[in-house]
Order: structure tokens, then C-alpha cells, then sequence
């Protein structure tokens, strides 16, 4: 069958992905996937209007303004302080880890996994150096945290956002937690199991010592504290408006736009947060937009779809297609396209929420399945030298993910 050039610069992207290397080169995730964009644009694959449309403002916002609250929490030293306060109990690497995967996943389903990749790694990566703990097992459970426990919110991951912006949910938060708490829970545990089963030796009876972490700066660190009782507020705005159903399709962005407001307008240091906040993230998530909208206008996922005569509404064929797709574009585009082809059928609940279900735990698969797998190893190796390659991620990833899909199917069934 002819492929699109599209489909062939996302497939050589994809292989770059996995090599990372070309030559003495050592390629960042991000400049693979925006060269990619860049390389359907000036082929004519997509046209600049065209690329523009398919970028979503929603989705690009709620990236900035809850990364201007990670960057100003981990500058002040807020968090680091926070995460003192919590973790200092925890005096094993069994109960650390799974202070880890608790913890980072109750707090990924209200700061976007996204944040908590950025907020995380050097949390995780400061108990692998002092406690000598391995860092891929640090690293592995911070990533596994992230996405599982952002399936079960509406604001938990870019996909959900688009997801619940998409008209197919009604009550975006009821809805969610009502559907996938529970089986979001038990996979937590589920990622637990598999992780000491994989690193035997490294959970051992070892006492923990956590040495004390203070505040760097205070002012900023007041403000912190006033975004994020914002942010709490502006989530229980969106649920109280969904109980009575007042302002329908009011955007999730708003929410990212009032919270860092505190930093925003009366912080010394605004114009360096902002600065250094995870642009490049930005790009990556701006390119997949293009690249995968040019691959959407090829007909080529269309053309799949219809020889073969799939049910695309099935929540069995939801879970497994996102999966499997996220792996080779990454879980946003995916969602983008599925939502693209679930226009044209009848979308249920259960189709929907095993659309975030699936295109959530395909993160836990291979690296390039969610970004912010993708933040935690160019962050890891960047600041740490520490890498986790392709290979470490997926030997663990393919056990957790086959389970997880397992166990959603089975609480969607119900």
C-alpha cells in the first residue's frame, strides 16, 4: 500500500525516538518530533493555515499556566519542602515507593501529569542519590505514577482535557471519577507489584534517612501557596457548575489562566519562571499537533479504519487501538484523531472514558507513548546524567500496561 509522506516523516520520527543517536549526535525528543513538523510543512504535506487549526489553544495554555506553578513551586522550594513533610515517614524502599506511586498519583489528576513529571523527577532522583536507591526504579515509579493516576480526572492529562472538552462527556469530573477511580487505584497497586518484582534486590531492609529541606524563598513560596488554593477552587468551581449545569463548555483553560495569578502579578522573579518552564514540552506538543494533523489529512488512519470494517465504538477495540496507536504518535495526536473518527458513531460513556483509559495507559508502555515520559528521561538525563533507555522503560512497561488495560476492560464491562 502507498504511504503519505506524512505517515513515512512519523514513522522515520518514531525510529528516531527509539535511537536517539545519529552519529556523535545525542537527538532531544522534542527536536525529532519538531523536525518532523517542520519537515511536512515545507514538503506541502499541510499548509500553515491548515497546521495553525489543528495546534488547540485549550491544551497549550493549561501546559503554560500549570508549568508556571511547577517551575515557581520548585524554585521557591515549596515543594521540595512539602514533599519533605510527607515523605520523611516513609523509612523503606517498599513504603517510599509506594508513597511514590500514591502520592504523585493523587496529585497528577490535578496538576496535569505533565507538572508533576517536571515537579517529580528531582524529587525522585534526590532519593536515588542519597539513599542509593536505583534510579530506574525511581524513575520507572515516578513515570508509572504520573499516568495511571491522571486517567481518573478530566484535568489529570492533555488527552482527558481534550476528551472532556470533546461534548462526548457530560459532568467531566463526576463522570470520571465515578468511572476509573476505583480501577485507577488498584492499578497503582497493580504498579507496585510488578516494579518489586522487576527490582528484587533493591527492596531491601534498609532504614531510610531523610535529611531535613527548608524553604529557599519564602515570598515566592506565599504565592505559591495562593495558586494552588486558586487552583483547588477553580476545580470545585467546574464541579459545583457541572452539579447544577450552569455555563456548558466552559474551557478547562480558564482554570490555568487564573491559577498562577499570584506568581504571575505580584512575583519579582515572574519574567525568569516563565523563561525557564518547560518550553520545550511547548514545542514538542505544538509539533505533534502539525505533524499529526497532516497525517489526518492524508486519509491514511481513515483508510485503515474502514478495511477493517472495525467497531471504533467497542471498548475493547478503544483500549487496545490506543494503546497500540499512542505508541507510534504519542497519546494527544491519537485521542485527536480517535475523537476525529468517533464523530461520525454513537459515543457512550464507556466509549469515552476507555478512550482516556487507553490513550492514558499506553504511556506506561514504551518512552514516546506519553510526554510526559518523554519531560522525565530528557530531564533525568539533562540535570542528572542518568538515562533510561527505550529498552528499560518497555521490559517493565509491557508487564504493568497489559495489566492495567486488563483490569479497566474489566471495570468498564461492568
Amino acid at each position: 500500500m502507498f504511504l503519505p509522506l506524512s505517515v513515512i516523516v512519523l514513522a522515520i520520527s518514531f525510529v528516531l525516538v527509539v535511537i536517539r543517536q545519529i552519529g556523535n549526535v545525542r537527538l532531544q525528543i522534542w527536536q525529532i518530533i519538531f523536525g518532523g513538523a517542520i519537515a511536512v510543512l515545507l514538503t506541502g504535506q499541510i499548509s500553515v493555515t491548515a497546521a495553525i487549526s489543528y495546534i488547540d489553544p485549550t491544551i497549550i495554555v493549561f501546559l503554560i499556566g500549570i508549568f508556571i506553578i511547577g517551575e515557581a513551586l520548585t524554585r521557591s522550594g515549596y515543594i521540595q519542602y512539602l514533599a519533605y513533610r510527607f515523605f520523611r515517614h516513609f523509612r523503606s524502599v517498599d513504603s517510599l515507593v509506594l508513597a511514590i506511586l500514591f502520592s504523585m498519583g493523587f496529585a497528577s489528576m490535578f496538576m496535569l501529569n505533565d507538572t508533576m513529571a517536571i515537579i517529580g523527577t528531582p524529587l525522585v532522583m534526590l532519593f536515588a542519590i542519597k539513599e542509593r536507591i536505583s534510579h530506574k526504579l525511581m524513575l520507572l515509579s515516578l513515570a508509572f505514577a504520573i499516568t495511571i493516576g491522571s486517567v481518573a480526572s478530566p484535568i489529570g492529562n492533555p488527552q482527558n482535557l481534550l476528551i472532556a472538552s470533546s461534548g462526548f462527556v457530560n459532568e467531566p469530573f463526576a463522570t470520571f471519577f465515578s468511572t476509573l477511580l476505583i480501577p485507577t487505584l488498584i492499578n497503582l497497586l497493580v504498579a507496585y507489584l510488578i516494579l518489586k518484582l522487576f527490582f528484587k534486590s533493591e527492596f531491601r531492609n534498609k532504614q531510610l534517612i531523610h535529611g531535613y529541606v527548608g524553604i529557599k524563598d519564602r515570598e515566592l513560596a506565599r504565592l505559591c501557596r495562593f495558586s494552588l488554593v486558586l487552583l483547588g477552587i477553580s476545580i470545585l468551581f467546574y464541579i459545583v457548575i457541572e452539579i447544577f449545569g450552569f455555563m456548558h463548555n466552559l474551557s478547562f483553560a480558564y482554570i490555568a489562566i487564573i491559577s498562577p495569578l499570584p506568581i504571575l502579578l505580584f512575583s519579582k522573579k515572574k519574567v525568569s519562571i516563565v523563561k525557564q518552564i518547560d518550553w520545550s514540552t511547548i514545542v514538542f506538543f505544538i509539533a505533534l499537533f502539525v505533524l499529526v494533523g497532516s497525517v489526518w489529512q492524508s486519509g491514511f488512519f481513515q483508510n485503515i479504519t474502514n478495511g477493517l470494517h472495525l467497531d471504533i465504538s467497542y471498548v475493547p477495540t478503544v483500549l487496545l487501538a490506543n494503546v497500540i496507536g499512542s505508541q507510534f504518535i504519542s497519546n494527544v495526536p491519537m485521542v485527536l484523531l480517535y475523537l476525529k473518527l468517533l464523530a461520525y458513531t454513537h459515543v457512550t460513556t464507556a466509549t469515552a472514558m476507555a478512550l482516556a483509559a487507553g490513550s492514558t495507559i499506553a504511556g506506561n508502555l514504551f518512552i514516546l507513548g506519553a510526554a510526559s515520559n518523554v519531560i522525565i528521561v530528557q530531564m533525568a538525563e539533562k540535570r542528572y546524567e542518568k538515562s533510561l533507555s527505550f529498552f528499560d522503560f518497555a521490559k517493565v512497561g509491557i508487564v504493568v500496561t497489559a495489566l492495567n488495560v486488563l483490569i479497566y476492560w474489566a471495570f468498564l464491562n461492568i
